[in-house]
């Protein structure tokens, strides 16, 4: 248990102005806030979990989220999710991605769509396109080749 040092009236407290009602479909400016690698459900699988902050040009402030299918045993859901890493990264200007983090900060136009109230839950948004912001991403640098290891007692210089 902690004291937090003085009492907190509700009928004192602000209220939330939150809205968690879908945005309207269309294309919104963003930065990607988030991106974290995690588990599918079943443990067959993984995803990035992305979480887009929208700047404009209506509803800033708003949050959406998706999840990009990078390893999953359904080939079509991976070729999908891997597509759409893809068109990510080119939106934001990189060439190549190891880490989840090298996305946080992207700034790109994101194509948001309204998945219908189903199965018990509230209607939501998802994510179904991305763009280079207008005046947008800085061109990505062309992947370097890969290239053979130098064979053992080369120079230094060559390793």
């Amino acid at each position: 248990m902690a004291n937090l040092g003085q009492a907190f009236n509700v009928n004192e407290m602000p209220e939330s102005e939150n809205n968690f009602d879908p945005i309207p479909a269309g294309w919104y400016s963003c930065t990607i806030g988030g991106a974290e690698l995690k588990d599918t459900k079943a443990g067959t699988g993984q995803y990035i979990a992305v979480r887009y902050n929208v700047t404009g040009p209506t509803h800033e402030g708003r949050v959406i989220f998706g999840n990009l299918n990078i390893r999953n045993p359904n080939p079509k859901a991976q070729e999908i999710g891997l597509q759409q890493l893809g068109d990510m990264m080119r939106a934001i200007g990189l060439a190549s991605v190891e880490d989840t983090d090298q996305l946080i900060g992207g700034q790109l136009e994101i194509k948001v769509k309204i998945r219908e109230a189903s199965g018990g839950y509230d209607a939501s948004n998802d994510v179904s396109g991305f763009k280079a912001l207008k005046g947008g991403a800085a061109p990505m640098a062309k992947a370097a080749p890969t290239q053979a290891a130098p064979a053992a007692g080369a120079p230094p210089w060559a390793k």
